[in-house]
């Protein structure tokens, strides 16, 4: 007959003790495993950007005539759920005169293009400058429909003109920048230096 093999109870604690946060530990991680759906979609391989591009410069052009150049430090572009091309580090665009001479600049810290609106907005820090009339507007937002040749905001507008400071309501251009406007004015005042 064989006898059964006792242990002492130290060895059984520390047995035991080992066994304890091992248990622990695998029950966090099948606790933890369980699947967030809003954490597997963004991961969806059609929500994911079809290109990523750095420093990019593109420029449009009419019979052979500049209208727009377009810089950017990086570019993503989606096809799902809509076809956009984000700029998510900022958008500098030039727009020209008659192709030679530049008659209007905008800078955003941020912009998005929605292809099937045919609409660009420019966000956060919109800089415009009237290189024309000498006028440099300060806005957060801008929007340019290029299918109504319009570039047009709803926000609040201060537009700086040497020592003339003049404060509005939205602002109103074509895209070629022959006549913007600032909307609602509410009061133009003069600096003096």
């Amino acid at each position: 007959m064989h006898s059964a093999r006792q242990q002492s109870p130290s060895k059984v604690r520390r047995h035991a003790a080992g066994v304890l946060p091992c248990f622990v530990l695998l029950t966090l991680l099948l606790a933890s495993c369980r699947n967030d759906m809003e954490k597997v979609r963004i991961f969806d391989p059609q929500n994911l950007p079809q290109q990523n591009i750095d420093t990019v410069r593109a420029v449009r052009s009419l019979n052979g005539k500049k209208q727009m150049v377009l810089t950017a430090p990086k570019v993503v572009m989606y096809d799902h759920p809509e076809r956009k091309t984000v700029y998510p580090d900022g958008v500098n665009m030039q727009i020209f005169d008659n192709g030679d001479k530049v008659a209007a600049s905008i800078k955003a810290d941020y912009a998005v293009s929605l292809d099937e609106k045919k609409t660009v907005e420019a966000r956060n820090n919109v800089v415009i400058i009237d290189f024309r009339s000498g006028d440099t507007s300060y806005l957060n937002s801008i929007v340019w429909n290029s299918a109504e040749h319009r570039i047009y905001s709803n926000d609040t507008v201060k537009s700086v003109n040497g020592a003339r400071v003049t404060y509005g309501d939205g602002f109103d251009s074509d895209d070629e920048f022959t006549s913007p406007r600032i909307l609602h004015q509410r009061g133009t005042m003069t600096i003096e230096e």
